[in-house]
């Protein structure tokens, strides 16, 4: 491996590890990177042979106290010759002594699991339709951006171990997407996000304080959508209430993934995650 070296990521590598996601049929955001990059600039790594990139892995320091790793993908021609595991052992060494999470496809997560990592529980991704009916208008329902930021912030940490500021302030203002919120009596009770993806539209994250709320917004967001549009959702597998939810729509399970730390489980309200954010970022 004399010609193989990693360094960090420039942004425009990025759409590079968005394409092969797209090839891996992992259905990335159209705009993805413009918010991942600056989530942690120095957290995104490329391995090239001979000046070629051909791997790549994301280690997102949210905190001093944890990550998330994501985008682990070596191209193809490539794999079992010791590339990917460079790539792996340069992410967890920038995540030392972090909490690390991440979300580890069916045929890698023995592998995570030598790796120290524990399954935390299964996620399930969904793929529906919106067929041709509109949903009707919802009083209760809001453009994101009239709550206060801060609001936002905490109600989120709720429903993710650490506060992500810098993320959440990008990932609200996608580009071909639309973030919405739920009040219950004047009070913030809910959030979701709905963005263009390959082959549709991902809603993430979708978080709720209760079955009613979330239906509501679900409502909302599949209505900002044209008519016959495929969507996709990833639910984790302990909150039966979204999967229920998933179900009134006929929506189709159609990929599935492990909630995998290496040390405990993050205390979050899982019952009232509906929709995770994504699978690369968490």
């Amino acid at each position: 491996m004399a010609n193989y070296i990693i360094r960090n990521m420039t942004r425009p590598e990025l759409d590079t590890a968005i394409a092969w996601a797209k090839q891996e049929g992992w259905r990335p955001g159209l705009y993805d990177a413009d918010h991942y990059y600056q989530t942690d600039p120095t957290g995104f790594f490329i391995g090239l042979l001979d000046g070629e990139p051909i791997g790549c892995i994301s280690a997102v320091k949210y905190t001093d106290d944890f990550g998330f790793i994501g985008f682990y993908i070596v191209k193809p021609e490539w794999r079992n010759q010791g590339f990917g595991m460079r790539l792996w052992q340069t992410a967890m060494a920038y995540l030392q002594g972090c909490n690390i999470g991440l979300d580890g496809v069916v045929e890698q997560q023995h592998n995570y699991q030598k790796s120290g990592f524990h399954t935390a529980y299964r996620q399930v991704r969904y793929q529906g339709n919106t067929g041709a009916t509109k949903p009707t208008a919802n009083p209760t329902i809001v453009a994101a951006n009239t709550i206060p930021f801060d609001d936002l912030l905490q109600y989120d940490n709720r429903h993710w171990p650490v506060p992500r500021a810098k993320f959440l302030q990008s990932w609200l203002k996608q580009q071909e997407g639309v973030a919405l919120a739920v009040l219950a009596e004047n009070k913030l009770s809910g959030y979701g996000v709905i963005r263009a993806c390959d082959g549709g539209y991902r809603i993430g994250p979708l978080f709720a304080d209760n079955p009613h709320d979330a239906a509501q917004l679900l409502s909302a967001l599949l209505s900002q959508l044209p008519e016959h549009s495929d969507f996709f959702i990833d639910v984790p597998e302990p909150n039966q209430d979204a999967l229920k939810l998933v179900a009134s729509y006929d929506m189709q399970p159609v990929f599935e993934a492990a909630r995998m730390y290496t040390q405990k489980n993050p205390l979050i309200a899982l019952h009232e995650v509906f929709g995770v954010t994504s699978l690369e970022l968490g």
